[in-house]
This record gives C-alpha cells, sequence and structure tokens, in this order.
C-alpha cells in the first residue's frame, strides 16, 4: 500500500478526477484552464456550450425571445447577448428567469460533455462554469477550485478586452453577492493577483496534489 489517501469520487464516477473551475469574471479563470489543458487536462467550457444552446432558431434561443422580446434578436437572427446581459445584470429576477431556461439545458450537456471527455483517458477533467455550485453540481467534483483576483484587476482586465467600463462594473457587482457561497463551497482558492509565472506554478502545483506523478 502507498499510504496515498483514496481520493473523494465525484458523483458522476469518471476515471479521471473532476475539477470545478468557479470565480468572477475578469479574475483569470481561462487562463487557469489553459495551463491545466497544456498539462493534459481536459477542458469543458460551460460558457461555450450554451453558445452552442444559443444558436439561431434553437429552442433555447427561441424560448428567450419569447420571454424577453425580440428586440434582441439581431439581424442576423442571433441572440444580442451583450443587450440581455445590461438588462438581466441590473435585475436578479430576470437574472433568474433568464437562468431558469439555460441552466437546464446546459447542465444536459455538461455531464454528457464530462462524461465523453473521460473516455480520452485524460489526466483530469475541468468543468469551467460560473453557476457550478448554484446548480447542485459540486457534487459530481473531486475538487472545486476558486479563481479569484482583486476587484480594480478584475476590472482593469475586463475594459482591456472592450467591455465598457459601465457594463464591467455592473457585471463584477451582479456576482458579488456569490463570492460568500462560492468560498464555502471551493476545496482551494487561487489567487491570479500576482505575475503570470507566479500563478502558472502554484495551478501545477495543485494540479500535481490531485494527480500526484505515476497515477
Amino acid at each position: 500500500m502507498s499510504g496515498r489517501p483514496e481520493r473523494r469520487r465525484g458523483s458522476l464516477g469518471t476515471r479521471a478526477p473532476v475539477i470545478g473551475l468557479i470565480g468572477p469574471i475578469g479574475c483569470g479563470k481561462s487562463t487557469v484552464a489553459g495551463w491545466l489543458a497544456e498539462r493534459g487536462v481536459a477542458i469543458i467550457d460551460s460558457d461555450q456550450l450554451t453558445r452552442r444552446l444559443m444558436t439561431p432558431e434553437s429552442p433555447v434561443t427561441d424560448e428567450i425571445f419569447a420571454r424577453f422580446g425580440a428586440q434582441f434578436r439581431l439581424p442576423n437572427g442571433e441572440l444580442d447577448r451583450r443587450a440581455l446581459g445590461r438588462i438581466v445584470f441590473s435585475d436578479s429576477a430576470r437574472l433568474a428567469d433568464l437562468e431558469s431556461i439555460v441552466h437546464p439545458a446546459v447542465a444536459r450537456l455538461e455531464e454528457e460533455s464530462i462524461r465523453l471527455a473521460d473516455l480520452g483517458r485524460p489526466v483530469a477533467i475541468v468543468i469551467e462554469a460560473i453557476k457550478l455550485i448554484e446548480a447542485g453540481h459540486a457534487s459530481w467534483c473531486d475538487e472545486v477550485w476558486l479563481i479569484v483576483c482583486d476587484p480594480a484587476i478584475q476590472l482593469a482586465r475586463l475594459t482591456a478586452r472592450g467591455m465598457p467600463e459601465g457594463d464591467a462594473r455592473q457585471r463584477i457587482a451582479a456576482q458579488t453577492g456569490s463570492l460568500q457561497l462560492w468560498r464555502s463551497a471551493a476545496t482551494r482558492i487561487i489567487h491570479t493577483d500576482e505575475d503570470p509565472v507566479t500563478v502558472e506554478g502554484v495551478v501545477a502545483a495543485a494540479l500535481a496534489e490531485v494527480v500526484p506523478a505515476g497515477t
């Protein structure tokens, strides 16, 4: 016997450990996911899955137009996500209404994607999902990593991406109330305020603890 404790298994029963990646917008979840991908981790991006569901004339998109109005339909038939975001991120009731349409469909895709990724025998699987905890899917995961940074750095990163400062502040404020819940659910908290080389080293060390060498 190695003396190494057996890892806690997520409820999906995958061979590879599953890591939930959560955290506020602009704090570096995608950057962390990229570093993990370079180390053989399969990455499932919930936002990309959401985009797949929001194609023109999809059932999810049609339901959003029916609920929120045709003014959010762009000339090419796509959903104007930025305009809709301005509405829902300033009104918690309307945000919850949108999530009631989108989240069940995304959850089905997430679970299917995790099981499919496991067939490729990656060293680990990451599910990057902003609402992982609220949806009750922490049980899928062996670990939950919360990615955070100073709010000033967060704002600077968002505006550097081209997001108007007003929109960025609105998005940050909308997620502030979730931080306490996320902190209570996280098994690790990774701060991305320092230089990228330092933070990447922290991420690599954390992965090594989840997937020890030789396993």
